[in-house]
């Protein structure tokens, strides 16, 4: 029997936020895990966010935002998640998300939202508990 393949997480930095230690951090902690991270860099806009997730076929986007700009940049990622039938990507925030903003991004489509203070192992806990199985892999394992 083959083993399940690697969670697959795009980690993402979407706007003009310049801060990205935080980020790489999440992605050495997620490959310590033995899952493989694509992260796309700084200052993206969600259409090449959701254009890379899609082309790298990952299990989940993990988008970073210090900026502020979340009410702005979620949407226009769940809504392209949606138009591309890509919604199946499961997608976490992390960063200085104020607690009032954070029901309304979950009702939007967001699994989870990662403030300062959370624990790599939680993140770490959090995907393998909630990525759902990848189509691709299940038809090569057949």
């Amino acid at each position: 029997m083959a083993s399940a393949p690697p969670i697959r997480v795009l980690v993402a930095k979407a706007g003009l936020d310049g801060h990205d230690r935080g980020a790489k951090i999440i992605a050495r902690a997620l490959r310590d895990a033995g899952m493989e991270v694509l992260y796309t860099g700084l200052r993206k806009t969600p259409e090449s966010i959701v254009h890379a997730a899609i082309e790298e076929d990952v299990d989940c986007i993990g988008l970073s935002i210090l900026s502020g700009a979340h009410n702005a940049l979620v949407p226009r990622i769940v809504a392209l998640l949606r138009d591309q039938k890509a919604d199946d990507i499961l997608l976490v925030l992390g960063g200085t998300i104020p607690q009032a903003d954070i029901p309304a991004l979950k009702q939007q489509g967001v699994a989870e939202v990662f403030g300062p203070g959370t624990t790599l192992d939680a993140i770490v806990n959090f995907l393998r508990e909630n990525v759902k199985p990848r189509t691709a892999a299940l038809q090569r394992s057949s």
